[in-house]
Formats: C-alpha cells, sequence, structure tokens
C-alpha cells in the first residue's frame, strides 16, 4: 500500500487493487502537489462539507466515475451535482470488497457557501480496514474521550490527526489523541496551508516520541509513505 500526502490534509491510499483520495482539496490549494485532473481513483471519501475538505470531490468523481463515500448530506449534496455516491452516518460500517469503512465522530462543523450558508450534516470520521491494517483518518475534529473507546475497539495501525490548532486540535491535544487511541504510527496533517495554523511538526514529533514512543512520520506534500 501506497499512502501519498498531497497538501493540507488530503491523502490518496493505493493498493494493486484499488485507490481512493480522502479530502480532495487540490485546485485551491496553496499547498496542493496535484491538480484534479492528475488523479486516478476509484473512490473519493469526503469527511465533512466545508470546502478546504469537499474541495474538488464532485469534478474527482465524474472524472473517474468514481464513487464518494461521505455523510448522507454530503452525499446527496454530490449526487444533486452529477456524482456517483455511497451515503453512510456515524457508527455504520460498510464493506465495499476491497476494503471496509467505518464512520467515526467528529467534533467540527460542515458546511458550503457563504451567502446563503447550506448546512451538510454532521463531519465524521474514517476507520478504513485495508489490507490487513487499520487506517484512522480522523478529519478536521477536537480532542474527544471516545478517541480512547475507538483505540480499544479497533487497533489502529496508523493514525492521520491535524494539529493545526485554531480550526481543529492544536499539537498538545493532538498528543492526548495518541495517547487515547494508542496507534502504531502517526501521520500529522491539516497545519501550515495558511499562516493561521502554522505549526511545527517536528516539535509535534518529539513531544509524541517523548510521551508516547508512538513514531511520527512526517509527510510533504508530494510525499509517500509505503506501507
Amino acid at each position: 500500500m501506497i499512502i501519498e500526502f498531497l497538501g493540507h490534509a488530503c491523502f490518496m491510499l493505493k493498493t494493486e487493487k484499488t485507490a481512493m483520495i480522502i479530502d480532495p482539496y487540490l485546485r485551491d490549494n496553496p499547498q496542493a502537489s496535484a491538480k484534479p485532473d492528475d488523479i486516478r481513483t476509484d473512490w473519493v471519501l469526503v469527511t465533512h462539507g466545508h470546502s478546504d475538505h469537499l474541495g474538488d470531490a464532485v469534478e474527482i468523481a465524474r472524472n473517474n466515475d468514481a464513487t464518494v463515500v461521505t455523510i448522507t448530506e454530503v452525499a446527496r449534496y454530490c449526487e444533486q451535482r452529477g456524482a456517483k455516491t455511497h451515503a453512510m452516518y456515524i457508527g455504520g460500517k460498510y464493506n465495499f470488497g476491497e476494503f471496509t469503512i467505518k464512520m467515526t465522530l467528529a467534533l467540527h462543523g460542515s458546511s458550503i457557501g457563504v451567502n446563503p450558508i447550506e448546512y451538510l450534516g454532521q463531519p465524521c470520521g474514517f476507520l478504513i480496514f485495508i489490507e490487513g491494517r487499520t487506517i484512522y483518518y480522523s478529519g478536521d475534529t477536537g480532542l474527544f474521550g471516545d478517541m480512547e473507546l475507538i483505540g480499544r475497539l479497533h487497533p489502529i495501525d496508523l493514525a492521520i490527526l491535524p494539529i493545526g490548532d485554531n480550526y481543529t486540535m492544536g499539537p498538545e491535544d493532538a498528543l492526548e489523541a495518541v495517547k487515547l487511541l494508542q496507534p502504531k504510527q502517526v501521520i500529522p496533517a491539516h497545519y501550515n496551508t495558511w499562516d493561521i495554523i502554522s505549526q511545527d511538526p517536528e516539535k509535534f514529533k518529539a513531544a509524541v516520541d517523548l510521551e508516547t514512543k508512538v513514531p511520527v512520520t512526517i509527510l510533504h506534500p508530494g510525499d509517500s509513505l509505503r506501507y
């Protein structure tokens, strides 16, 4: 499996049999290492409706005849714009054949537009069970105590967590999330796209190593991890 970081909170997961992109914010992303037309994927996972996560999901899904997997309100939004979708809700799990997804809680918001604002349901995270591994993509979230339950019920091989602060967990709360989740490995995300979420991932890595010994892998846009 290859995990590629495309910038901000966008990741590609590729196996020999399938490919998925998560929160594909590319065209307007100042960090992005790819453009929507570059993406070849079977699945598009979206955690919530904010423009820096829903991003180019509809365009990518239509270009690839891919299916958008997301919360029901976001799925309806994408359907209305010509994308194939699979709608879920928090706590639900579905076997897609090459992988299984379980939708998890996220403490955040979900809307699109400015005037008016369209509410797009509850934000979420994903547990992705693929090739014998469990990947937890938390989505945009604050720290919450049930992360301990998530990690206990589904031992996590890799956790992708935001550290940017202001809109999501900052490094201190993300460290507490690692303690609760007890993953085997962590990748930080959702930082340094703009000044308001500027963080030093090396400091986060050092703190996690000091207090938990869980390895942190820092990926820059365009970097990949063979997993």
